[in-house]
């Protein structure tokens, strides 16, 4: 097992130090890098069987004032390293007959979001992505999952000022933010046995702020 991040360097090194697990670290945006550095991570960790999508980024604003760096950088991150991880790993998993996949999308990629027109179309990007991935890859023991997250007390949520914090607690019906672990505990379902005939699933976790049939 490993974990790979890109800009945070001080919270990697803590969650070494806590979990033990390798770290690796490069941009998922670019094609070669996660081509190098998935071939470095088999050679020291064995074939990757698991593969979770976990990037994303935010460069919030109003479409009409968007620029094409906000939109650009947004759809590379979040939706391009669907393509660039993936790819890296697929043939392997294929040829070896098992593989497990998890894409994380968003609520915004659901129900959309003002703001985040960038952010929303690369997240719904991902489920179809997934719907899609899954089809192709069931018959030969691959299932290709995502979960769709609500406002959950991140470092990217925790960034966003407290009177527009306090609003979107106010929209959520439990009446509070998401745990990452409770995250987690959804992406674990999805790696597990118990999981194996789900597939092209997208899996709602968001304190019933949005209830989406997928």
């Amino acid at each position: 097992m490993g974990s790979v991040y890109h800009g945070n360097e001080k919270a990697a090194d803590a969650f070494l130090h806590e979990t033990d697990i390798p770290i690796f670290r490069w941009d998922v945006a670019d094609e070669a890098a996660c081509r190098d550095g998935l071939a470095k991570v088999e050679s020291e960790l064995g074939a990757v069987s698991l593969l979770v999508n976990n990037a994303g980024i935010t460069r919030d604003g109003m479409f009409h004032r968007m620029t094409w760096a906000q939109w650009r950088d947004v759809l590379a991150t979040n939706l391009d390293s669907m393509f660039t991880m993936t790819r890296a790993v697929i043939e392997g998993m294929r040829e070896r007959g098992f593989g497990r996949i998890i894409n994380i999308s968003s609520i915004n990629g659901q129900k959309g979001q003002v703001g985040q027109v960038n952010y929303s179309a690369a997240k719904a990007g991902v489920i179809g992505f997934t719907k899609a991935l899954a089809q192709e890859n069931a018959g030969r023991g691959i299932t290709v999952n995502a979960v769709c997250p609500g406002y959950v007390d991140t470092e990217m949520v925790g960034a966003v000022p407290q009177e527009v914090r306090a609003k979107i607690i106010a929209s959520i019906p439990t009446g509070r933010l998401g745990l990452p672990e409770e995250i987690a505990e959804a992406v674990a379902f999805l790696a597990s046995p118990g999981a194996a005939f789900c597939t092209g699933s997208v899996l709602t976790v968001n304190g019933g702020q949005y209830i989406a049939n997928g």
